[in-house]
């Protein structure tokens, strides 16, 4: 018999399968290797998400590289399994009936974690209403708002309508969940008979709740004006209260989730530093993120690991004894990873990459921060680079969301830079950048790129699953590379660790890296390169896998 859950874990997006559309990047793949890991170690977690019907959009780019969307529908009941359970809940003065999807994530060992989706698709509901868990961040403020209250009041009153009645904490992952506090505030107030929120009942609840923060600049937090929030969720005292929900007059969620959260955390040690100095924390603690290395590893990979380290499944640590795999083996796998992400790209674009010339893969979503551009900021420069250095092939791919015009824009320059260059360096973009097609790149290329603008990176997890499949990072050091990268042992930085809006400067540091250090080692000197190889899967794969940072959660989080 599975112990009963005693950890909920709320996230507005989870990346299961990818033929469920209910992710849009980092977040939800985050979410979704956190509950496989704790199914692996038999955490006893249920989560809780949205049911989005539309999903997050279907990319379709032109030859300008100009994107334009449409939904992306699914069989629900293919996938999950409907509840009986309802809760109602009041927004914007109407009662509301939700219902609860279910789909169980199965550990290595059998164990499994629950996922509920909440649905407000019920024919009693008024139309707008029945929509309001359709779109992935599609819609206005107000249908955020609305979005937020259905996951996190919605979220506590259905766990309680399927039976879980001894949930211990709540984790926000994120603060779209931070209303799941002001639910709980309520239902602590009515069994302590209070008609006003005491000290008493926030310490109650602030005891309940662990918060994880991903965002490192202000901008990127969800706030709400106050008289929204009333419209949308009526009169409550939780909300009234000075400096508890709110933040220079506005309702903000992460000063909520921070304010009644016995735990908080950043996503990496440096996103901690900077996160204590945003929000003038000195509590804030860092817990690095990490990725689930059977789901990311390749089949080629997965297997030398069978081979070599049994039981990595469930000892990700191990790992580190991949520096007694030969290294041909690591290289004969990795090119197996390759011919199929060459492959891929021939059949989408009908593109013919050479399997002998160095592959670079950056994918990821397109917006100004993680700057797309920057390889391309001086295309002679990158143009001498492949001719009197060595070859250079450059699989890109990401999606801009639907209304950030910016990224729209990055990614038809990245277009316009894949023209002019393809006489010398031949690049491709590969649309609906999702879970499937994000393994191949990370498995296939030969080398990850990340170019984000520190310090604006929280985390990022692409560069760790490329780690796990032997394929070294050239990144900016933000994020968890700061901690990551063994210069020449792991893979190679992109300038020094301090923040950083130079764009003249990173780039030159990105063009000699390449053309003095990465370049060379992959063409003049192979055996140096694949012992890089190794070092990525010796040192990060063991390291930056959710196992570790599930235990961690369970030991400073969960069960402190």
């Amino acid at each position: 018999m599975e112990p009963r859950p005693t950890v909920a874990y709320f996230t507005m997006e989870i990346a299961l399968d990818p033929r469920m559309p209910t992710y849009s990047g980092g977040l939800g793949v985050l979410a979704g290797d956190t509950v496989r890991s704790a199914a692996d170690l038999r955490v006893p977690m249920v989560a809780v998400t949205l049911l989005h019907r539309r999903g997050y959009f279907v990319q379709h780019l032109d030859e300008s590289g100009h994107q334009t969307e449409e939904p992306a529908p699914w069989t629900v009941e293919e996938f999950l399994e409907e509840t009986p359970a309802r809760v109602t809940l009041t927004i914007k003065g109407r009662e509301v009936a939700v219902r609860a999807w279910r789909r169980e994530v199965e550990g290595v060992g059998g164990a499994r974690v629950p996922v509920l989706f909440l649905d407000t698709d019920l024919p009693g509901n008024a139309p707008p209403d029945r929509e309001l868990t359709h779109y992935l961040y599609g819609g206005d403020r107000r249908y955020r708002l609305c979005q937020e209250v259905v996951l996190g009041v919605g979220g506590v009153r259905m766990l309680q309508a399927v039976g879980y009645h001894d949930i211990a904490r709540y984790h926000m992952n994120e603060g779209h969940a931070a209303l799941l506090a002001a639910e709980l505030l309520r239902q602590t107030m009515s069994m302590q008979g209070e008609a006003k929120v005491t000290e008493d009942a926030i310490a109650a609840v602030r005891r309940r709740c662990v918060f994880t923060t991903h965002t490192p600049v202000p901008a990127g937090h969800d706030v709400f004006a106050m008289d929204l929030a009333r419209e949308v969720l009526g009169r409550h005292d939780a909300l009234e209260v000075s400096g508890l929900f709110t933040h220079e007059g506005l309702l903000n969620m992460t000063y909520a989730a921070l304010n009644l959260s016995h735990y908080v955390n950043g996503v990496a040690k440096r996103h901690g530093e900077v996160s204590r100095k945003m929000f003038g924390s000195s509590s804030l603690d860092a817990i690095t993120n990490g990725v689930h290395a059977a789901t990311w590893a390749a089949p080629a990979f997965r297997s030398l690991f069978d081979r070599y380290i049994p039981g990595w499944r469930v000892d990700n640590a191990s790992l580190r004894f991949a520096v007694h795999i030969p290294p041909d083996e690591i290289r004969a796998a990795h090119q197996r990873c390759k011919r199929e992400l060459l492959d891929r790209v021939k059949s989408q674009t009908g593109v013919d990459l050479d399997a002998d010339t160095l592959t670079i893969g950056y994918a990821r979503r397109a917006t100004a921060y993680k700057r797309p551009n920057l390889l391309m900021h001086d295309p002679a420069r990158l143009r001498r680079i492949a001719e009197r250095v060595g070859k250079l092939q450059v699989v890109y791919a990401g999606k801009a969301h639907p209304n950030d015009q910016e990224g729209k824009r990055l990614v038809e320059e990245v277009h316009r830079a894949i023209a002019a260059l393809r006489d010398t360096v031949r690049m491709v973009y590969l649309p609906n950048y999702d879970m499937e097609l994000g393994r191949l790149i990370t498995a296939g290329c030969d080398l990850w790129l990340n170019t984000p603008e520190p310090p604006m990176e929280a985390s990022g997890t692409s560069g760790m699953k490329a780690a796990v499949n032997g394929v070294p990072s050239l990144s900016v050091l933000d994020g968890w590379w700061v901690e990551g990268c063994i210069e020449d042992g792991t893979g190679w930085s992109i300038g020094e660790a301090k923040d950083s809006h130079d764009r003249q400067r990173d780039a030159e540091a990105l063009y000699s890296k390449l053309e003095d250090t990465v370049i060379p080692a992959y063409y003049d000197n192979p055996e140096h390169y694949v012992r890089v190889m190794q070092g990525a899967i010796v040192a990060n794969a063991s390291y930056f896998n959710t196992e570790r940072m599930m235990y961690q959660y369970v030991t400073r989080a969960y069960f402190s």
